[in-house]
């Protein structure tokens, strides 16, 4: 059998559902796939959005609050705007440069978790 190896899915540790789904959903504008856990159980779930796929857990154990995720994006500019125009009262991300000519944009989520989201500059 062929040895395959698909891209990794990092598991961030959230303390607070709501808060978590409010800024992946309603802010990053990731769907929830599933959800397993509810109310006072502990909470692990997966959201998407096109090729990023992540997983949140309240699970004690799961994940170090304050991770770092790289996200390659094609777009930034765009994502920029649209998340701009959300009025999401806790962050206003700026596009800096980042490394190998490329730039990024940082976001922190309500765990401290950042997703850095990062773009290769285009060659000729």
């Amino acid at each position: 059998m062929e040895i395959t190896l698909t891209p990794a899915v990092p598991i961030l540790r959230m303390h607070d559902v709501a808060a978590a789904r409010r800024f992946y959903l309603d802010y990053l504008g990731c769907s929830v796939d599933w959800q397993y856990g509810e109310g006072d159980r502990p909470v692990y779930l997966q959201v998407s959005r096109g090729a990023l796929v992540l997983h949140l857990s309240s699970h004690h154990g799961d994940g170090t609050p304050g991770a770092a995720v790289l996200v390659e994006t094609r777009g930034l500019d765009d994502l920029h705007a649209e998340l701009g125009g959300k009025g999401y009262p806790f962050l206003n991300p700026g596009i800096e440069d980042g490394p190998a000519d490329g730039r990024t944009m940082e976001l922190v989520d309500p765990s401290s978790n950042r997703l850095r989201f990062f773009e290769r500059p285009v060659t000729a």
